[in-house]
């Protein structure tokens, strides 16, 4: 089995232009993004995604600094630059996730990669429903069927994003790592307000340079001592993921992230 990790970026953000080009401690946040990529078991590639035009080339240029390849595609179309990345790639798997995710955690995707393996699935992720801090989302598929994602899906949100068409084919089966509830779903560890990067850069000032391998257990425990860093960017709680009723036909035990901190 090959797999690829494939990370979707762009620089265009309605409500955070070049997010992922500011800095967390000495390196980009989509360098940090990759980075933890990279430290995944198992991981063949690790590809940054990225739009072909002249304003993404910046990104195209952090990506390829930071020791990482890249393929390029379609702004507006997001499904066929990613199937077109996967393409690149090569791999029979691809794990998706995107570059506004700093703290994602390689264990945590570890665990979804062997979910979908050992329960036969078509699609897991960790996000049906969503118990983990909103920042840690990852989803894994056989590349065969991205690209049949990629022929037949014709609704523009299905063009939009990358996995909707996965998601919601019934004739799919789905697999969910359950995340840990009790709260710590509410805790936002995703880059997309400025409140975000005022959130992230905090964490960096608290940790230094252990932020960058910090798991998501330890960055729990730090939010449970320190409500002060949760309250920066609390205000910007997306109650639509809490509330999405999209659900997988196989759900795990929860991971016991509380446990591990």
């Amino acid at each position: 089995m090959t797999l690829a990790i494939i990370v979707q970026a762009r620089f265009g953000s309605t409500r955070l232009p070049g997010k992922i080009l500011n800095p967390l401690g000495s390196k980009t946040a989509l360098a940090r993004v990759l980075d933890r990529c990279a430290r995944i078991a198992g991981a063949d590639h690790v590809i940054a995604a990225i739009p072909d035009t002249e304003a993404d080339d910046a990104v195209a240029d952090v990506a390829s600094a930071a020791g990482y390849a890249v393929s390029r595609g379609s702004e507006s179309d997001v499904l066929s630059r990613y199937a077109k990345a996967a393409r690149d790639s090569g791999a029979e798997y691809i794990m998706r996730v995107t570059s506004d995710c700093p703290f994602i955690d390689p264990q945590i995707c570890e665990r979804v990669i062997g979910l979908l393996h050992d329960t036969h699935a078509d699609y897991a992720s960790n996000s049906m429903p969503a118990l983990f801090p909103h920042g840690l989302d990852c989803e894994v598929f056989p590349a065969v069927l991205l690209y049949r994602a990629d022929r037949l899906a014709s609704e523009p949100g299905d063009r939009e994003h990358v996995t909707p068409w996965l998601r919601q084919n019934p004739h799919l089966h789905r697999a969910c790592l359950a995340g840990p509830g009790q709260g710590l779903e509410r805790l936002r560890w995703t880059l997309d307000y400025a409140e975000d990067l005022q959130f992230f850069q905090a964490v960096y000032d608290e940790l230094g340079e252990a932020a960058a391998t910090a798991s998501a257990a330890q960055l729990a425990g730090l939010c449970l001592r320190r409500p002060d860093l949760v309250a920066i960017n609390a205000g910007r709680l997306d109650l639509g993921r809490l509330d999405d009723p999209e659900r997988a036909e196989i759900i795990s035990a929860p991971f016991a992230l509380r446990e591990a901190a």
